[in-house]
């Protein structure tokens, strides 16, 4: 049987540290999440929200094309 390739996962960001990232508070990365402002696609895992960081930059992305 021939060895597959293991796919390389990028890390989950969690609230915090994704907020950070985008420079806005944890309590507005919340509502935006809440009310579906913008498309950043949390995952959840178990009660946690996580972010891919590829979701993070292809949101900065689209607002830089506005």
């Amino acid at each position: 049987m021939p060895n597959k390739p293991i796919p390389i996962l990028e890390p989950l960001l969690d609230r915090k540290a994704a907020a950070n990232y985008l420079r806005v508070t944890v309590g507005t990365l919340a509502v935006w999440d809440c009310t579906k402002r913008y498309d950043l696609r949390p995952l959840k895992v178990g009660r946690s929200v996580r972010y891919r960081l590829s979701s993070l930059n292809e949101f900065i992305e689209r607002q830089l094309s506005r």
